[in-house]
């Protein structure tokens, strides 16, 4: 038989905490890019429940949130037949592995995750060991399944270069033992900032409502959202860094019609910027249509959401326990 059909997929790992509200942000520069992975690599997909404590939470709010979060993986297109799709907590080993890998963290390395630094600010009653750590409990999730390519977000970058020292440092240390990730960004996929204020990242946690577009929102919401969009005086649909609010909704809009910029520009010469708004807006409402309707499918049968999560977590646990065999062994556990 050929070598290359007998040859292991390379995996992917990605995960998305089950926090609030996932928005086109999350969608457009994370899961809805997921599925291209399902046919060449094995995938994990993880619903990081254990990241989310590090701010308090409501407890019902975060088990519906955490069906909720499964549901929309689903319905963004991942088959739970091609891909592991599972809850963090479920398979303990992450949290095993995490209390390791602080031991091979440094200090000062944490204290400069710049993310660190802004869950601080905004959550300043409640700075907490789990706040400061949780990039090495990142770094378990992802060396875990000995991963070769993570799906990360640009403010993400920081996070998976310190999971790539701490693998480099442990194997150093103790001969080969996790592969060294690397990550992934798609090139036609830019960050997705906020409508009221495109100096920002779009944020499922900002207040003012009118700055998030929500995946599950109605088609209503998004044409009031975009119609608020924050653009400037000048009324020309170009992009530019100096415009930084049209710049931002040219982004959306190539995201969901697969346009190029120079091709938005034509198609909005000479025309202001409520025709463009209504443009995007209609666009975002037409493409996350289809991942509502099934979603509000998927949630109407929870007992096969717990069916795919089990299953998942059953085949996570398989893997993870082949990492943490060779883990424990080789820092000297009786095992």
């Amino acid at each position: 038989m050929n070598e290359a059909v007998l040859a292991p997929k390379k995996t992917v790992f990605s995960g998305v905490q089950p926090s609030g509200n996932l928005t086109i942000g999350n969608y457009l520069g994370a899961i809805k890019n997921f599925s291209r992975f399902s046919e060449e690599y094995k995938t994990f997909y993880c619903v990081v429940d254990m990241h989310a404590i590090t701010v308090r939470q409501v407890p019902a709010e975060l088990r519906r949130r955490t069906y909720e979060t499964l549901a929309l993986y689903m319905a963004c297109g991942l088959d739970e037949k091609k891909n592991t799709l599972f809850v963090q907590s479920h398979v303990p080993e992450h949290a095993e592995l995490g209390w390791i890998l602080n031991c091979y963290t440094m200090f000062g390395e944490l204290s400069r995750m710049t993310q660190f630094k802004d869950k601080s600010a905004k959550h300043a009653q409640n700075i907490n060991a789990g706040l400061f750590t949780y990039p090495t409990l990142m770094a378990a999730d992802i060396l875990l399944y000995q991963t070769d390519v993570v799906p990360v977000g640009v403010d993400q970058k920081q996070h998976l270069e310190l999971a790539r020292d701490i693998a480099t440092r442990f194997n150093q240390a103790y001969s080969d033992t996790f592969k060294i990730p690397e990550g992934f960004i798609p090139k036609e996929t830019m960050k997705i900032m906020s409508l009221a204020d495109p100096t920002s990242k779009m944020s499922k946690s900002d207040p003012n409502q009118n700055s998030v577009v929500y995946i599950l929102d109605s088609k209503d919401d998004v044409m009031r959202k975009f119609k608020k969009a924050v653009t400037d005086s000048e009324a020309c649909v170009k992009y530019s860094e100096d415009k930084p609010g049209v710049s931002n909704l040219m982004s959306i809009y190539r995201a969901f019609t697969g346009k190029t910029f120079e091709e938005i520009e034509r198609e909005f010469e000479g025309k202001g910027y409520g025709d463009f708004k209504l443009a995007v807006g209609e666009a975002c409402a037409d493409g996350l249509r289809p991942v509502r309707e099934e979603f509000a499918r998927l949630m109407a049968d929870k007992a096969h959401l717990e069916s795919v999560m089990k299953a998942g977590a059953e085949d996570a646990h398989h893997y993870a326990m082949r990492t943490m065999s060779k883990v424990k062994r080789k820092i000297g556990f009786v095992y």
